[in-house]
């Protein structure tokens, strides 16, 4: 079989590669998956920069998320049938067969969308545990920025069902229609420059709202502004380093206007809410894709051994969509 390795960090599309192995099989209690299609995601790309929370042992495969079919069962295996649709919880997904535990499998229905399916772990997932972080009532409003990534874009429309109104920063005006026909209530150009400046954009959009959460994917100065536009007692919760820089925020606020600023990751949000929690929130995630609900754009599709060539299309700062990969 064919599946990407890398034995260095560093420039992602120069350090991963597709290399052949031996087909694994199944052994007893576990399943083997025929991986379809693969999401390429920042963590992948921290991840291959040696950048990330957790470093693998190398050599690795990488690969956050994927969609892929039961092949075969082994011996005491429940719960499963050949052919079912699966996503893998387990990681190092970029790999045309996947050794894994019933467990850690996700069963889809057999007529969902598959390429938005192997979208489905940590982008969406990601955008409703953010909100649960905030106590928030319908009608209040949340603000982020790059919200024309794929967290930004189901945090639009998981606000939506919630009842939020969304502030959506982005630094160049393309995405600018997109969003609000997505359901961004208002949509702001700007390019990380003057905290206050923001602030004021903001004001004006809200009318002046209490804006309770602000959700961080850029640190540096963008984490600044957010913190600026916040209302007294706000929230600004950091999930991700696009900018490369860390989170940079006025003193003033966080003494004076009592603004908290915290960090994200759903494997740690995971672990504090339990399993229990987990299940409900993918059981709810799986209903809304059933329904056409939630999805984001797809830019481009390569298959594993164009690895290098889909890396550098994923590290591109201004695409439109996601960047898959397939078997």
């Amino acid at each position: 079989m064919r599946l990407i390795e890398f034995d260095g960090f560093g420039e992602p599309a120069r350090v991963a590669r597709c290399v052949e192995k031996p087909d694994p099989e199944a052994g007893p209690g576990k399943v083997l998956v025929r991986m379809e299609v693969m999401s390429i995601n920042p963590a992948d790309l921290l991840t291959l920069e040696g950048r990330y929370g957790v470093r693998p042992a190398l050599p690795a495969t990488p690969g956050t998320e994927g969609v892929g079919r039961v092949e075969s069962l082994g011996e005491g295996v429940g719960g499963l049938t050949v052919g079912d649709l699966v996503v893998p919880l387990s990681g190092s997904c970029w790999r045309e067969r996947l050794v894994a535990r019933p467990e850690t499998l996700i069963k889809l229905p057999p007529d969902i969308d598959v390429e938005q399916a192997a979208m489905l772990k940590a982008n969406p997932a990601t955008a409703e545990a953010l909100l649960m972080l905030a106590e928030l009532s319908p009608g209040d409003w949340v603000m982020q920025n790059a919200a024309n990534s794929a967290v930004g874009r189901n945090l639009i429309q998981a606000a939506r069902r919630h009842g939020l109104k969304t502030v959506n920063v982005v630094r160049r005006p393309e995405p600018v229609e997109a969003l609000r026909a997505l359901g961004g209530d208002a949509v702001l150009v700007h390019e990380g420059g003057d905290a206050e400046t923001l602030a004021a954009a903001v004001a004006e959009a809200t009318g002046g709202a209490r804006v309770k959460l602000a959700i961080d994917a850029v640190g540096g100065q963008a984490t600044a502004g957010l913190a600026a536009s916040v209302c007294e007692s706000g929230l600004v919760v950091n999930y991700g380093l696009l900018s490369g820089e860390p989170c940079r925020v006025d003193p003033y606020h966080l003494v004076f206007r009592d603004i908290r600023l915290q960090g994200f990751w759903l494997l740690t949000w995971f672990r504090k809410a339990g399993p229990q929690a987990a299940i409900d929130l993918y059981a709810g995630l799986i209903d809304r894709l059933a329904a056409g609900e939630i999805g984001v754009p797809v830019e481009a599709r390569y298959p594993l051994e164009r690895i290098g060539d889909a890396l550098a299309h994923a590290a591109r700062p201004q695409r439109s969509g996601k960047i898959l990969l397939t078997t």
